[in-house]
């Protein structure tokens, strides 16, 4: 029986570095005038002033992870497009079998306020749902000192290492490696590491 050329799609771009990525202010602004927004208008949607938008996409102040969130659903794209450009751009499938296929290393870490990173997880596009990973450092916050936000979406975590904290408006639950979690995104929320050490999540974010 013929063997399937199993070596041939698993080298697929294997000695190709991951695609340098603009920073995610840069991104941000890519994004907003590819949709024909102003700097003024979605500082206006934010709340914030058309100063801290030009700080944001200079790079001169990084987004906090709600700010980040906000930001992309205000421009109305997937959280993971401000990763990198090559998460809104289609990937080939890679042989017969029609997978997509990402090395490690392909996929730009992004650092926002607090030191808090995210990574983007899945192989190319993946319309209506983000996946991604982040490390909360100790002591980062999501979402400033005390405030609770909400987004869009229906939230799906896992805890890969340490300990994050959610603080609902009601209760505080505390997460430790292999432990999940599922809430809609609606619910106003706050992530934040008190522990000692990094706090590693994979998340999934399903959009309606």
């Amino acid at each position: 029986m013929t063997q399937p050329p199993l070596a041939d799609a698993v080298e697929h771009d294997a000695a190709v570095a991951a695609e340098p990525s603009a920073s995610v202010g840069a991104r941000i602004r890519d994004l907003r005038q590819a949709r024909g927004i102003s700097a003024r208008a979605l500082a206006a949607t934010l709340g914030i002033s058309p100063s801290a938008v030009s700080q944001i996409e200079r790079g001169v102040m990084q987004p906090s992870v709600s700010r980040l969130i906000a930001i992309t659903d205000a421009l109305g794209v997937p959280l993971v497009a401000a990763f990198d450009p090559a998460s809104d751009r289609p990937v080939d499938p890679v042989g017969p079998s029609g997978f997509t296929l990402q090395r490690a290393g392909q996929s730009p870490d992004i650092v926002l306020d607090s030191g808090v990173s995210f990574r983007r997880l899945t192989p190319g596009s993946s319309p209506g749902v983000d996946y991604f990973e982040s490390i909360y450092p100790p002591g980062a916050s999501a979402h400033g000192a005390d405030g609770l936000f909400h987004h869009e979406g229906y939230e799906v975590g896992t805890v890969v290492a340490g300990e994050l904290t959610i603080d609902f408006e009601a209760e505080r639950v505390i997460l430790r490696a292999g432990d999940a979690i599922s809430y809609p995104c609606s619910v106003p929320h706050r992530l934040h590491n008190t522990g000692g050490t990094d706090a590693v999540a994979h998340w999934l974010i399903v959009h309606a």
